[in-house]
């Protein structure tokens, strides 16, 4: 082979092996975009500054000891490495008086705002119950926002509103992708509250974690509260970017007007974070969910290591103004 041939051949396979490399990049990058002024940014090593670790005994009955910041700690329940921001259960330990577990509350309290949480994993498995969500004082008087949460072994994303007497979807007009379950949010009425299922899988739960999470993002402003999910490979750039515009979205996975809800139904909220265990619904639908495995105390007090998965891991979260 002559040494100009040579070298031509050498140069296509190289364009070759860097194209090949190209497509297998996944497509979405992550960086770190400088947040616009007014928007409240919780990541890195200041994530748990910004919240109050809950002690008291778990307000949904749940199997369950909330730590706090020193104990969950000392226990390696919180800790951030590599700008992940990390959340446990404890999954060593036979637990007879509740399974140690964290539950954070913003200090900051939020009257409307976009909010975007990037999750990488959440805690899966029978007898969890995780959640991302916002409530104010003097619950349920000013009102509940469930944005991510489920039970067991559930496989799609559950949102919900919960209020007190008057506010319901019912006779409104919902622009959504997900399943309008129960249109009544009065906590008096139905425990349920008004509820949307997402239609996906990769939504929560074992598939969730799979596709290495995604996007989780809440306007709520004075026309309504809207939920959306975007799984890993399909967060808008924009997000990526810190320049969210929810006007150039797709349609939500959960769509509340305000119409005889109205914005005096959510007053004062705090970011949660938390995962119990069994407690009134993880426990009352364990047995369904999880057959063969007893009841839904002992399965959690005696198998420390069935809860390995029990984690959150997120990248951060912003509140934006709206």
């Amino acid at each position: 082979m002559k040494l100009t041939t040579f070298i031509l051949a050498l140069a296509i396979y190289g364009l070759f092996i860097a194209t090949a490399t190209d497509a297998a990049k996944p497509k979405y990058k992550y960086k770190k975009p400088v947040p616009r002024n007014g928007t409240d940014v919780y990541q890195g090593s200041s994530f748990f500054d910004k919240f109050d670790f809950f002690t008291a005994s778990d307000p949904t009955d749940g199997f369950v000891r909330y730590v706090n910041a020193d104990t969950a700690r000392s226990n390696n329940l919180t800790f951030v490495k590599n700008d992940t921001i990390y959340v446990y259960s404890d999954h060593t330990n036979i637990a007879p008086k509740g399974r140690m577990s964290v539950r954070l509350s913003s200090k900051s309290k939020y009257n409307s705002g976009l909010f975007i949480f990037d999750i990488l994993h959440m805690p899966t498995g029978c007898g969890t119950w995780p959640a991302v969500w916002t409530f104010g004082d003097d619950w349920p008087n000013n009102g509940e926002i469930d944005i991510v949460e489920g039970v067991n072994n559930q496989a799609k994303n559950a949102m919900t509103l919960h209020t007190n007497a008057g506010c319901t979807m019912k006779m409104v007009e919902l622009r959504e992708s997900g399943t309008m379950v129960n249109a009544n949010c009065d906590v008096g009425k139905s425990d349920q509250g008004c509820s949307v299922t997402d239609k996906r899988t990769s939504s929560y739960g074992t598939r969730f974690n799979e596709n290495e999470g995604g996007v989780f993002a809440v306007r709520w402003s004075s026309s309504g509260i809207q939920v959306w999910f975007f799984p890993r490979n399909s967060i808008p750039q924009d997000i990526i970017d810190g320049t969210p515009k929810p006007t150039s979205w797709s349609l939500p996975s959960a769509d509340f007007p305000f119409k005889s809800c109205t914005p005096s139904y959510f007053r004062g909220h705090r970011i949660v974070v938390d995962n119990t265990f069994c407690g009134d619904w993880a426990g009352d639908t364990f047995s369904e969910m999880c057959p063969g495995k007893g009841s839904c105390a002992n399965y959690v007090k005696n198998n420390p290591h069935a809860f390995k998965e029990a984690y959150w891991a997120f990248r951060s979260f912003k509140v934006y103004k709206v």
